[in-house]
């Protein structure tokens, strides 16, 4: 059966036309029920079949049933869809559509759900049944409509069903929030519930109820007077916007205080954002519209640490607005501005724990996120006594603006608190690194083993298996995805080939293992463990250039000069074979080894006298050499608790691979821009505003050097220049403090923006890109597409040279590498705490940051940073006899705090105490005590030390795990790191 649907469209020049389609209809699509007869299994999306006999669990409908959700349900409860109480559910195909038109995660999850036989999720395809399918009548709008085929389908599965000798004991009910439609429903003689009253009559599945989404105005807070303003309608905000008066950018919340964040808005310095009534609501990755305050209202950022202590400080600001008016601010006011609208929402679901309520028998309760830049959340469950003491999930629904928190609800228990493998889990899901094992269908793109070269492969291929190659990378390494080589030519000159593991010609585009490679776009690595890309046959044997045998290689080979000039460049694609894969050490070995002649060793010998040429070049240009600390753990080889923690050695061989990764880089950008000038995937780093230097021109000249940050070649140049023979540690924490001031970098479509932007301002290079690791980098793999292109060794497609598309797959590669990037540094720490429990000793630190109430100190020994809190300890007072808070006195312009004439400067040595404070389960921290300058009230007594046998035992069964971890280095991370190794060196963002 044949029907039309017509569409009348408005084209670009206000034309309208009219649109036709043929719609067909079939009277063969089965209806799921197990014993129905009377229709076919033809059409059906998926094969799990309706159970014969449905149990019901629900006390609201006893005889045996099956569900039909309208799309709201879904969109709204899908974390009690995923329960495993609800069993036979009817998807229909207009709410399968609906909900993949307006939410793709859920979507996503909805589909996992079908696909899982065992909840017998069936999906009918109503649209194309010709006795459910409807027309949209005249004046009916498209919701009313999508309610109208929903209650049609349930009226035929029961008339279909009663029919059937087979399947008359099926009954199909309505599952729907929306009371005009349930009433229809009951007038139509369907059976129809709210979500509330079938869930709540789910008395097998007590939990259940608390995890559907609280509804606006239901546990929406304790008082019903407004404490927010009211956020701006769409149309507002864009009309604002067009005109100027409002501000479009990203809210981020600070780390240090709740009570203020700063908005990123594009091409103006972020903008402060000041008390909890200007946030308006606001969650840290919010896209909002801010309106700036007048002039003479603009603020500065507070000098003071403040957290969001207590169970629930009730429906006021009151406390908020009398600490931001009365705690110490920087001099330096900036752009200050309210939120007065979200654009969008980047809520999500949160890891945390459940702080009971103090009043017994209260079913509301606070939930505490892992993640401090997020709000404290209220959520009703009545299983508080089984959730307190467990790493739980919970989803914000709203804000009303009679709230002082957001109201959510619990998703899930992940496990006991302080658990490894709970927080580890806490740790992923906190940072959205995707981490589920590998679907079928990925699997199912795998070559077949064994895997061979064909004679095809070596004619379409430049066969460089004679040339002395090898790899250099960390201890352990097993996703090697570039290797070396060098020799001298003829006329004078070298050869020298960077040959990167060839990872587009097993992904191909549009497969499901591209798509999912698309998506995880890094691999993540973590402490003890890492979470591929791509799966291990690729990673770690096919695409790895180990040197057992041999791998198909992307390679760019230059003719350079002996002053390291680059006189030629090509790409070709290879077949390679590794002679040996080295660490750092073994490389560095054979070089130092002057008894080793070896062809192989001349060639690294090469490599290093080129690259010291070319990073001498580099940093001539203005190149930046940041810093920060560095720690590997050694764990124990049972369970794998770390037992002893150490810093990472640096040598002249990471620098050499550095170099060459650069400079490949670099060539693969020039070439790929100059071929694809619209859709080339680039990485530029933009250069930072003159006042984010501002903490290092003041620690600098406090410390008697200046610092010039008219350009970064004399940013580099007045780094370089201050040291100082007596404090040796001095270079490195000024660079520190200057990796902090550096914007992110950041993946882009060439096309996007102007030339100039391009350029990367810690490398000091107009172009670059990455190239040089498509094992563990998506964006590798898309410009090793477009090399390849450019080679004519590969054809193009659609998606590849659409800029919009371009574009939309480097933002999304930017937001995972951030978030790797935060899960390797919230690994470090876990497994630092895990270190420190049960210890206490005392390190030698140095004073990196000084707030009023705070000082910050980096231990490079551990390679961590802590705080040292002022105002923490009282002392007696004799005059007033009682505690009194210690009388430090904050100096900003130094900046210095003083005590009793003891004075506490910036980059000063001290001694301090570190330990494990686990008083606070949710957030378990390392606390610093001052031991060294004795400050009489302040300081306290050296820890006693370690016994000898617990440490020599500690070094006996030691095994390092470092070598899951890939660290090389071509500039990969997100902060930029890209001048330095590629995760080699793990930035710190200041708070």
């Amino acid at each position: 059966m044949l029907a039309q649907k017509v569409f009348l469209k408005k084209t670009k020049r206000g034309n309208i036309i009219k649109e036709v389609r043929e719609h067909y209809l079939r009277d063969d699509i089965r209806c799921g029920h197990p014993k129905c007869q009377k229709c076919d299994l033809v059409g059906s999306v998926n094969k799990a079949l309706l159970t014969e006999n449905p149990i019901s669990v629900a006390s609201v409908c006893l005889e045996p049933h099956y569900i039909v959700v309208d799309t709201n349900i879904v969109l709204e409860h899908i974390d009690a869809l995923e329960s495993e109480g609800f069993c036979n559910v009817i998807i229909l195909q207009t709410v399968l559509d609906e909900v993949r038109h307006r939410s793709s995660p859920i979507y996503k999850r909805l589909k996992d759900i079908i696909s899982n036989p065992a909840r017998n999720f069936w999906v009918f395809v109503n649209e194309h049944r010709k006795e459910t399918y409807v027309e949209r009548q005249p004046g009916e709008s498209a919701n009313d409509r999508n309610d109208r085929a929903i209650r049609v389908a349930c009226a035929w599965f029961n008339k279909h069903w009663k029919e059937e000798v087979g399947a008359k004991h099926g009954k199909a009910i309505l599952l729907s929030d929306d009371k005009a439609n349930r009433d229809r429903a009951e007038s139509e003689k369907i059976s129809s519930f709210s979500s509330y009253d079938y869930v709540e009559s789910m008395k097998d599945f007590p939990s259940l109820v608390d995890k559907l989404k609280q509804k606006d105005g239901k546990g929406d807070g304790f008082s019903k007077r407004f404490l927010f303003p009211e956020h701006l309608a769409p149309a507002q905000i864009n009309a604002g916007i067009k005109s100027g008066r409002y501000l479009k950018g990203v809210f981020y919340q600070s780390r240090t205080s709740y009570l203020e964040g700063s908005v990123n808005v594009e091409g103006k310095d972020p903008i402060l954002v000041q008390g909890l009534e200007h946030m308006n609501r606001s969650v840290d990755g919010d896209t909002v519209a801010v309106q700036l305050l007048k002039k003479e209202d603009w603020s500065a950022p507070l000098e003071v640490v403040l957290e969001d202590d207590g169970f629930d400080s009730g429906d006021t600001l009151d406390p908020a607005k009398k600490l931001v008016s009365e705690s110490a601010k920087s001099k330096d006011t900036q752009l200050t501005a309210r939120v007065v609208g979200i654009v969008r929402r980047k809520w999500r679901q949160y890891c945390g724990m459940l702080q009971s309520n103090p009043v017994k028998g209260s079913n509301r309760h606070i939930f505490v996120a892992a993640e401090k830049k997020i709000p404290k959340v209220r959520i009703e469950t009545r299983q508080s006594d089984k959730l307190i003491g467990q790493r739980i999930i919970v989803a914000i629904d709203s804000w009303p603006r009679s709230s002082r928190y957001p109201v959510g609800h619990f998703v899930r228990a992940l496990g006991k608190l302080g658990d490894k493998a709970t927080e580890n889990e806490v740790l992923l899901l906190e940072h959205d690194i995707p981490h589920s094992k590998f679907s079928d269908a990925v699997l199912e793109c795998l070559p077949e083993m064994p895997w061979t070269i064909t004679a095809k492969d070596k004619l379409e291929r430049v066969d460089c298996r004679h040339l002395n190659i090898c790899s250099v990378d960390p201890p352990g390494c097993t996703d090697i995805d570039d290797a070396l080589h060098a020799m001298p030519l003829p006329n004078g000159n070298y050869e020298v080939g960077v040959h990167i593991a060839d990872v587009s010609h097993f992904i191909r585009p549009g497969t499901a293992i591209d798509q999912e490679a698309a998506n995880r776009s890094t691999t993540v690595y973590l402490t003890d463990r890492r979470i591929d890309m791509v799966p291990e046959l690729l990673s770690s044997n096919l695409c790895s250039l180990r040197d057992d045998g041999d791998r198909f290689a992307f390679s760019c080979v230059w003719e350079m000069d002996q002053e390291a000039n680059i006189v030629a460049t090509r790409f070709h694609k290879s077949i390679i074979r590794s002679r040996s894969s080295m660490t750092y050490e073994d490389a560095q070995n054979r070089i130092d080894d002057k008894a080793d002649t070896s062809d192989l060793t001349e060639s690294l010998r090469i490599l290093l006298k080129l690259s010291k040429l070319l990073k001498a070049r580099r940093i001539e240009a203005g190149a930046l050499l940041l810093a920060s600390s560095e720690v590997r753990f050694n764990v124990d080889s049972e369970t794998a608790d770390p037992i002893d923690v150490q810093a990472k050695v640096m040598r002249e061989t990471n620098s050499m691979v550095e170099e060459f990764m650069l400079a490949a880089n670099i060539s693969a950008a020039t070439r790929i821009h100059q071929n694809f000038p619209d859709c080339a995937m680039l990485r530029r780093h933009p250069a930072p505003p003159a006042s984010n230097f501002d903490p290092l021109v003041k620690a600098a000249k406090q410390q008697g050097h200046e610092i010039i940050i008219d350009s970064g070649k004399q940013l580099a140049d007045t780094l370089n220049a201050a040291t100082d023979a007596k404090r040796p540690y001095l270079n490195t924490m000024l660079r520190m403090i200057a990796t902090r001031c550096m914007m992110q970098a950041v993946y882009f479509a060439s096309g996007t923006i102007e030339e100039p932007l391009f350029r990367h301002y810690g490398l000091a290079c107009p172009i670059y890109t990455h190239f040089t690791s498509p094992i563990r980098r998506y964006a590798d793999v898309i410009v090793h597409r477009l090399l390849a292109v450019s080679i004519q060794a590969d054809s193009t497609y659609a998606g590849l040279v659409d800029k919009k598309q371009t574009q939309k797959i480097a933002e999304n590669i930017n937001y995972r590498h951030r978030m790797a990037q935060y899960a390797g540094r919230a690994s470090v720490n876990l497994f630092t705490h895990l270190y420190f429990r049960n210890k206490k000793r005392d390190e030698t630190g140095y004073i990196l940051y000084i707030r009023q109430n705070a000082i910050q100190v980096l231990i490079p020994k551990y390679g961590l940073e802590g705080t040292l809190f002022l105002n923490k300890k009282k002392r007696k007072d004799e005059e007033v006899g009682a505690d009194t808070e210690l009388a430090w006195h904050f100096n900003e312009d130094e900046p210095s705090v003083t005590l009793d004439g003891h004075k506490l400067s910036l980059f000063q040595k001290l001694e301090v105490q570190v330990e494990l404070d686990s008083t606070d389960i949710q957030h378990e921290k390392l606390v610093l005590s001052l031991v060294k300058p004795a400050i009489p009230g302040y300081s306290v007594a050296p820890a006693p030390p370690l016994p000898e046998e617990e440490e020599s035992s500690t070094s006996k069964v030691s095994q390092e795990k470092d070598g899951a971890r890939k660290r090389k280095s071509d500039g990969s991370s997100t902060n930029d790191q890209d001048l330095k190794e590629k995760n080699k060196k793990k930035m710190k963002k200041s708070n």
